[in-house]
């Protein structure tokens, strides 16, 4: 009587075989896309996050434009502060203001937003940089709106004032567009 031999056993490669691979990882929930688009490699990456995905990547000029912007901040605001008259006749040409508190509390205002800006300009971080763009680009559209409703209820109309609303409405658009550009989804390498 020959007894038939039990074939040999076979052991399961897990390693090899796809269906419980993708069945382990499905547990694990890894290897799809998350919220935000990212595929996770491996549970490890997934908890502790993907440090690309918080690196900004910066458009050109961006830092030349928030050093700019933080130098014409502190420069308007040093003058608001020290030489209020002559702040005010380079816009409105007029000889004197009546009185120079308001001059003086805007200059206080735009010190403490280019300190704002300076900080800004040392940080990494997106949303920071985003809102200091939206905040710059919100006050140079209101100060482009104040100054224009201020010289047509005067009627007047200067050089200085030409400037200046010319200037602001070029700072709107840079500072909106450096907004959109930091925002933007890095491209999938």
């Amino acid at each position: 009587m020959t007894t038939k031999q039990p074939p040999p056993l076979m052991k399961k490669h897990s390693q090899t075989d796809l269906v419980s691979r993708l069945k382990t990882r499905k547990i694990l929930g890894v290897g799809g896309e998350d919220d935000d688009g990212e595929v996770h490699r491996s549970k490890i990456s997934q908890v502790l996050g993907n440090e690309i995905k918080f690196a900004v990547r910066e458009p050109l000029g961006l830092r030349v434009w928030q050093f700019v912007s933080a130098i014409i901040f502190s420069g308007v605001a040093i003058m608001a502060l020290t030489f209020p008259d002559q702040l005010y006749d380079a816009v409105f040409e007029e000889e004197s203001v009546n009185s120079k508190t308001p001059i003086r509390l805007y200059g206080g205002a735009l010190l403490s937003i280019s300190l704002i800006m300076w900080n800004a300009l040392y940080t990494s971080e997106k949303v920071i940089i985003r809102w200091t763009l939206l905040t710059e680009a919100c006050y140079f559209g209101i100060q482009f709106l104040v100054t224009t409703i201020t010289l047509v209820e005067s009627g007047q109309a200067s050089l200085g004032a030409a400037l200046l609303l010319i200037s602001r409405v070029c700072f709107v658009f840079i500072s909106i567009y450096y907004y959109y550009q930091v925002g933007r989804r890095p491209k999938k390498v």
